[in-house]
């Protein structure tokens, strides 16, 4: 019974992992208002290592349409310039001398909807995810009933592990219900 309890727990904490995962990306998908997490996945050499741009510098957004990237080293401002165009976020950072300012520009219908398509993407991966975790805790339960677990038992953490998948496929589709909507505000 020991073994059921630590695939259930085991295979909720992958699910909820998953979660947190399609959380994540949601975050990088703009949704038409700046913010600070557009930026996440911006990386700056800093003396011959990559550090994530808000280690470098103090990001803010000031309005809507506008982030301000201030950094703790005046001599930092190219390398970060730099960074974000590499980085290919559909961003043109323009340097002031004191900060790196970046226009976020209005989405288009189209963008819009190309970035509903990705989150729709996103949400079926995490989907697979949910449904991986489910196979590999249903194959686990099955090996215990063959090395002796009661069937019942079995049946039992079989249908909690169904429970649990429905739960987490809802909770997904509940995640990309709010983003679509956020996209599409215009």
């Amino acid at each position: 019974m020991e073994e059921i309890q630590f695939i259930l727990e085991s295979t909720q904490e992958s699910m909820n992992g998953t979660i947190a995962h399609l959380e994540k990306s949601f975050l990088n998908i703009r949704a038409g208002k700046a913010s600070p997490q557009m930026l996440g996945s911006v990386f700056v050499d800093y003396y011959g290592a990559q550090t994530p741009l808000s280690q470098v510098s103090n990001i803010n957004v000031p309005d809507a349409r506008t982030i301000t990237i201030q950094p703790y080293e005046k001599s930092m401002l190219h390398p970060i310039e730099k960074a974000i165009m590499i980085a290919n976020l559909g961003f043109n950072p323009m340097n002031n001398g004191d900060v790196v300012i970046i226009s976020v520009p209005p989405l288009t219908e189209e963008r819009r909807k190309d970035l509903v398509k990705q989150a729709k993407s996103e949400a079926e991966d995490a989907k697979v995810g949910i449904r991986n975790a489910r196979k590999d805790a249903n194959t686990d339960i099955k090996k215990l009933e063959k090395e002796g677990t009661s069937e019942d038992d079995c049946k039992t953490a079989e249908e909690t592990v169904q429970k649990f998948t429905d739960a987490f496929i809802k909770k997904i589709d509940e995640h990309l219900v709010i983003k679509e909507a956020e996209i599409m505000k215009v």
